[in-house]
């Protein structure tokens, strides 16, 4: 049936909805920030660790315990209402759309969400309902009512954040910490207390469905994450396989499809070796000054080019990576020391080769507190410090989503700061098991509220659809992304993830021609484009367009 009123259902467009897993609470929040400056309609579904979170109204003695007692945090909000619950098995629901700016817009809004919620349990035979006085979601008889889920949002400007939590299989036990939503003298119940027992997921997907005919959109554009992907239950399904080969097959990975490794690749993904004078030089200089570049580490078919342009990626940090991409040819084992005088070899390098710009990546180092954000920083002011004019791009981790480390980065003020999406959403985990979808949107986020010009990258060829990646590029740009790089995937080894299939120089073209249609600043899409290929172009066509 048909939700909502007036205006509040009138005739919309394309629903971006994401079902992404468990996220951290910061990554969404920041994420939903990002999102609410834009103008596309999102509905973000996930879950939480447990966390209780206080509304803009919340009474601390509503929280009867320590969080951190029962292994949750406590984190004040921006949204309306009290204290509440967030945690595993709870559907979390946050759209980010256009609400008109009526009067009684807050209430009609709610009342909305509060419908869309009511029609989904339905369709599991749960008899839902708003009562009057009480925000949320109800069940049960009059007198023995039961809250289901809460509502708690924010209007600004026109627009949604925040949402609402429905209990799916949540641990209940978990509300007994607080007053849930400040409501003493009503209790708390799930789906699963209910007598209905349904993967968070598929509740998930039945959300977006009534979410979009009650709010009124003709299309959605749908992508979800597989949270089975990866780990301990992975490695339980079938011992005979590869942690990898589970988790692709998870994933919808097609293996039986994929290129055959010893296969010959296409002429237009094949580069030539020319190794000049230019090539020597700047491998001399590197090897002599103790230095690794990410052009020799990764393998990058574009090294003999960019080296004879005079330009280089370094690679600080050190040489091993804490990580292990299903893609990445750059070594994993356990890390050694950072040395701390390789900011002024980078710096000496800068100058030696007289760049008027450098490029700094580094490997994932999770073993460090900072995950080498620091290093970053100091590497950043030594090039600038000692070449006056030099621009410095920087492609950096994820820094496992802590913010202060990442704040030193910003405070150093690099020219473009780069961290690579990689791939689409149902495959990130699979390909990319230590990192996180949202947490890398939250860190460009980030960046782009900072002031910094914001770039990003996709690999295809690894299991993706067109309709996939283009929602993947939607993501990047919504996100604050100005400068983007789509290449193709190239197996390094037989142990490294097959290619599904090689895309054509056309459809990169298309691509690119696409992604500019959605707004970004300056697009490199082409089979061999790497992160830094043509890097000095992208932020020289970024100043353009900005000035």
């Amino acid at each position: 049936m048909e939700l909502g009123s007036g205006a509040m259902s009138a005739r919309r467009e394309l629903l971006v909805a994401r079902w992404l897993g468990r996220v951290e609470y910061e990554d969404a929040l920041e994420l939903q920030h990002r999102l609410h400056t834009g103008e596309s309609s999102y509905l973000l579904l996930l879950e939480h660790p447990p966390i209780y979170t206080l509304g803009v109204r919340a009474d601390p003695a509503h929280m009867l315990v320590s969080p951190e007692s029962v292994g949750a945090r406590a984190i004040p909000t921006d949204r309306g209402g009290d204290i509440t619950y967030h945690g595993p098995g709870q559907l979390v629901g946050y759209p980010i759309i256009d609400v008109p700016i009526v009067p009684d817009a807050t209430p009609t809004y709610v009342h909305g969400i509060e419908g869309v919620v009511v029609s989904v349990l339905a369709e599991y035979g749960i008899a839902a309902f708003h009562l009057e006085g009480y925000p949320g979601v109800w069940t049960g008889e009059s007198g023995n009512e039961r809250k289901i889920a809460a509502i708690g949002v924010k209007l600004a400007r026109g627009r949604s954040m925040h949402g609402f939590a429905l209990n799916v299989s949540t641990d209940m036990a978990m509300f007994s910490h607080i007053v849930p939503c400040g409501i003493a003298n009503k209790p708390v119940t799930s789906m699963a207390l209910e007598g209905v027992s349904v993967p968070v997921a598929e509740v998930a997907s039945k959300m977006v469905a009534a979410f979009a005919k009650s709010f009124g959109f003709s299309g959605i554009d749908l992508a979800g994450v597989d949270l089975s992907a990866g780990g301990e239950s992975a490695r339980r399904v079938d011992s005979g396989r590869s942690r990898l080969e589970v988790r692709l097959a998870k994933a919808g990975f097609n293996a039986a499809e994929a290129v055959p490794f010893a296969a010959r690749k296409p002429e237009w993904v094949r580069r030539t070796a020319v190794m000049g004078e230019e090539y020597r030089s700047i491998g001399g200089l590197v090897e002599g000054l103790n230095l690794v570049t990410v052009c020799q580490e990764a393998g990058c078919p574009n090294i003999y080019e960019c080296w004879k342009d005079g330009t280089a990626t370094f690679m600080i940090n050190g040489e091993s990576c804490t990580r292990a991409c299903a893609f990445c040819l750059v070594d994993t084992s356990k890390p050694l020391p950072l040395d701390p005088r390789e900011p002024e070899r980078v710096a000496e390098a800068v100058d030696r080769l007289g760049l008027n710009f450098a490029v700094l990546t580094a490997v994932a180092r999770d073993d460090l507190p900072d995950g080498g954000a620091g290093a970053f920083a100091q590497t950043i002011r030594a090039i600038k410090e000692r070449n006056q004019g030099c621009k410095v791009e920087v492609l950096i981790p994820d820094l496992k989503g802590m913010v202060e480390p990442l704040e030193q980065i910003f405070a150093a003020r690099p020219d473009v700061l780069n961290h690579n999406l990689e791939t689409v959403l149902r495959l990130h985990r699979a390909i990319r098991p230590s990192a996180n979808y949202v947490r890398t949107l939250a860190l460009l986020a980030r960046a782009a509220s900072a002031g910094l010009v914001v770039k990003s990258g996709l690999i295809v060829g690894m299991g993706e659809s067109r309709e996939e990646l283009e929602g993947a590029m939607r993501d990047l740009r919504e996100a604050g992304v100005e400068i983007l790089t789509v290449g193709q995937y190239l197996r390094p080894t037989r142990r490294h993830l097959p290619v599904a299939r090689y895309y054509r120089p056309e459809e990169f073209a298309e691509i690119r021609a696409s992604a500019l249609s959605m707004g970004f600043r300056y697009v490199e899409s082409s089979p061999l484009a790497r992160s830094s290929y043509h890097a000095k172009r992208g932020s020289e066509a970024a100043d353009r367009i900005s000035s």
